[in-house]
This record gives structure tokens, sequence and C-alpha cells, in this order.
């Protein structure tokens, strides 16, 4: 398997003329290696089907379109569903309507029409100090309250997965009430909206905040990692809204480029992704919930208790995600 990494690796003509080949494929991933390469490893030991991947933190879709026709991109492999609205927004994307993808994919984990399809799933959690509040029964709209003055921490608003939970809040109470809330959310925060997750529970364990939001897969690499296993250990794993709809999912997931070259072995390894096989790695390797019902969450994921999930079908999260980052940007969150 020919692994090509970073959003700056050139060379496309010798990629695509690789990826012409009856039994190779070219993956344009946002995920991290660590996580798909022993997945892609395993796809071509069972097919014979090469796997190019060009990994890359940002930048995919307008690599796409700058690429055009000539793209040699099969598949794009994206870390959360922003990333999937993005390219089915610059019509970069090819439907898929598979029956063994459609049979392994509930319907409220796909589009409708079978333009992307996730993967896995992730809770956006609400996390609070061991030391000065204990576990708690939370809803997202008491983040607004005045009681949580100064004591609530978050990554940038901009980041996807805060667009989209602001975009589920919107399908729930509509522009004007989240609007509300949000400028609720900002008054509370204990510092400018900063760093990433993880960062979010650091300072939790050193007191500057009480609560962080962040997403459930986070908590369990801390708690796999020496280094950072005291973060995790500082906080208890909050699912909000479990008295009423329940916690907002956000998912990764995958979509067949639109321009693929190699568009049969393209849909194999779609339909490889969505297997027993596929989704158990991703719960055991990343500490995300897998899509596909009869696959179990890792171990350490499930001592975590069952959970309540929000029903709202991921696609309505699409419907909302442009009034989400206007709302963002209306009520200056991340100043």
């Amino acid at each position: 398997m020919k692994m090509v990494k970073g959003a700056a690796v050139l060379g496309l003509a010798c990629l695509a003329n690789s990826a012409m080949a009856d039994d190779a494929l070219t993956v344009y991933s946002y995920r991290q290696a660590f996580l798909v390469e022993p997945i892609l490893e395993q796809f071509t030991q069972d097919t014979g089907i090469k796997v190019n991947v060009v990994f890359a933190k940002d930048g995919i879709a307008e690599r796409i379109a700058r690429e055009g026709r000539l793209s040699p991109a099969d598949v794009v492999l994206t870390s959360d569903f922003s990333r999937l609205m993005e390219l089915v927004e610059k019509d970069l994307v090819s439907p898929v309507n598979n029956e063994v993808i459609n049979n392994n994919i509930p319907e409220v984990y796909r589009s409708p029409k079978n333009e992307w399809y996730a993967l896995t799933m992730r809770v956006r959690n609400v996390y609070s100090s061991k030391e000065r509040t204990g576990k708690v029964d939370i809803n997202y709209e008491d983040l607004a309250k005045p009681e949580y003055k100064g004591k609530i921490c978050t990554r940038s608003g901009k980041h996807p997965y805060n667009v989209a939970l602001v975009a589920s809040m919107i399908a729930h109470h509509g522009e004007a009430d989240t609007k509300t809330w949000l400028e609720g959310v900002k008054s509370n925060l204990a510092r400018k909206p900063q760093g990433n997750d993880r960062d979010q529970v650091l300072a939790v364990k050193e007191g500057m905040c009480d609560f962080a939001i962040g997403n459930s897969y986070y908590y369990g690499n801390m708690m796999m990692d020496e280094n950072q296993k005291s973060w995790a250990e500082a906080v208890y794993i909050n699912f909000p809204n479990q008295d009423n709809r329940g916690a907002h999912i956000n998912v990764s997931g995958m979509a067949l480029a639109k321009f693929s070259p190699n568009k049969d072995n393209a849909i194999k390894l779609m339909e490889f992704l969505t297997s027993n096989v596929a989704q158990q790695a991703y719960a055991d390797v990343n500490m995300e919930y897998p899509v596909k019902a009869d696959v179990k969450p890792s171990k350490l994921v499930a001592s975590w208790g069952e959970f309540k999930a929000d029903p709202l079908p991921i696609y309505k999260l699409a419907e909302n995600h442009q009034a989400a980052v206007k709302l963002l940007d209306e009520v200056k969150f991340d100043l």
C-alpha cells in the first residue's frame, strides 16, 4: 500500500497513473493515519486492491475542486459531518445506491440521496470536574443559564464539532432561540474559545473552568495516553439531555468522489468500511461508537454506560449548517 501524507504532497500524475490500474484506488483522508492505515491494509489483504492515500488536515474539498475531472480521488474520508457537507455543497461527490452499504448503515446516519454515509458516531459531551461539581444531569440548554457564569470552556465555535451542535440546536429550537442560547453560552465562558477538545479537559483539571464541551472519543483516547490520563481522571463524562431528546451525535463519514476513476473499487472499499471488521476497528482503535447496529463499542467506551442519542437524522444538520455558521458569526462567539 502506498501512503502519501500531507496536504502539500505533489506528484498527482504518478498518483493518478497508479490509481488507474485495475487493482488500485486513491483515498483522500481527513482521518489520521494511525486509524486509517490498518483498516485499508486489511482491505488490500482481503481484496488484492492497492490503496493510495493522501492525508490532510484541511483543504481536501478545495484540492478536488482544483483537480476537477483529472482528480485521482476515489473515496473521501472525513473526520466530521461538516466536512461531508462541504463536499456536497461544492458538488464534489457522486451518489452511491448500494444494497450492502444501505443495509449496514441505518437510514438516520446517511444522506437521503446516498451522497454520503456515516462510519462512526461520537457524542458531544459535557465534562464536569470531579473535585468541584461531581457528575451532573445536564442539558445543552443549561449551558446558557446564569449559574454557569464563568464556568465553561470550549474550543472555537467555528470548529465543525461545534457548528454541528449549533445546527442541532437550530433544528430543535429555531434560529431565534438558538441565537439567544449562543449569547448565553458565550457570556458563561471562563475564557476565550481556544485549543482542542483535550485542552478543555485539561482546563477543567487545572481549575480554569468547571465544565467543558468535548467529543466522547477524546475521553477514551486520553485514558489510553499516559501523559493525559490524569486529565481524563479529573473529570466525569456526562451525556446531555438524557431526560428529553437525547445527546447530540456527530459522525465521521465517507463519500464517493464525483470524478472517481476507479468507481467499482471505490464502492468495494466503501462496502468494506461498513463491514463488521472495519467498524470494530474504528471502535477499538479510536474509542468511537460504531454506526453498524450489531457492532459493539470497545470495553472502555462501554464502561461509560448506555446513553440516549438524539434521534434527529444527521442529514437534518445539513439543512441548518449554513444557518449555524451565520449565528456563530452574528454573536461573535470566538471574540
